[in-house]
């Protein structure tokens, strides 16, 4: 059999036949069964869901908004993270200061946030972007630290004999090296605030619009075609990012990527 990049064609199209022959093996088991769908709807009634919603423009309005908050809280926590883990693991001084912190606030679940949030900021879309960004922040900064201390100090050395002055240093081999683990906080980062900024939409909505209010809003009536159909566009939704993610970062350090 033909061979691509190592792997043969069989081996490419078994991802997708597996699901193929998921939904098809779904849809026999509802049809034949005949499970109620307010229980388990079947594929087709979920795809029936997706294109209404496509059709009205609802999908598109409450995705687009979800996305907003996901991508502004995670920028701010983004440009904060990378700077304050630089800094951390460039001054001895910052990292004292700075661990019994982090140490104290990164293991707290940050759902246990909401409530508080909530009180302080209300239920619009400040609150939605700083749940966002408080919970990316720590993945991204503890792992630009962890880089940044991983660096191999040879090299370090080395561009020292040859003349770099410490800034130099810094920027040219310390940032560089530390970028691969960089980019790693960026993608865990990236999927917890994911799942927080739809709870938060779930638990919180005054702008009543966003996929978590289309999840608590369908459930509460019942409608669960809806569900399931803002179920599979957010799994979507977070592998598209997640796959954007691993792109970038493989074309900003191919010496990483194994390819």
């Amino acid at each position: 059999m033909m061979k691509r990049n190592g792997l043969t064609i069989g081996e490419r199209l078994l991802p997708a036949l597996s699901i193929i022959g998921f939904l098809i093996a779904w849809q026999l088991f509802v049809t034949l069964r005949g499970i109620p769908p307010i229980y388990l709807p079947s594929p087709v009634a979920i795809v029936v869901a997706i294109y209404d919603m496509v059709v009205d423009g609802s999908l598109f309005a409450n995705l687009g908004a979800t996305l907003l908050r996901i991508f502004t809280g995670f920028l701010l926590a983004m440009v904060a993270g990378i700077a304050i883990g630089l800094i951390m693991g460039m001054s001895r001084l910052l990292y004292r200061i700075a661990d019994p912190w982090i140490a104290a606030l990164y293991p707290l679940p940050k759902i246990s946030l909401i409530p508080l949030l909530i009180i302080w900021l209300g239920t619009g879309e400040t609150y939605k972007i700083v749940i966002s960004a408080v919970t990316a922040f720590f993945p991204i900064v503890m792992s630009t630290y962890a880089g940044v201390c991983q660096v191999d100090r040879d090299l370090m050395r080395a561009a020292e004999d040859l003349g770099a002055n410490r800034r130099q240093v810094q920027f040219n081999v310390v940032i560089p090296a530390a970028v691969p683990t960089i980019f790693a906080g960026l993608q865990l980062g990236m999927g917890v605030t994911i799942i927080l900024v739809i709870a938060a939409e779930m638990i919180g909505g005054s702008s009543r619009v966003g996929m978590g209010y289309v999840l608590i809003d369908a459930g509460q009536i019942l409608e669960t075609e809806k569900v399931f159909a803002a179920l599979i566009v957010l799994a979507l939704m977070g592998a598209a990012i997640m796959k954007l993610q691993q792109w970038i970062g493989n074309r900003l350090t191919p010496w990483s990527s194994g390819r």
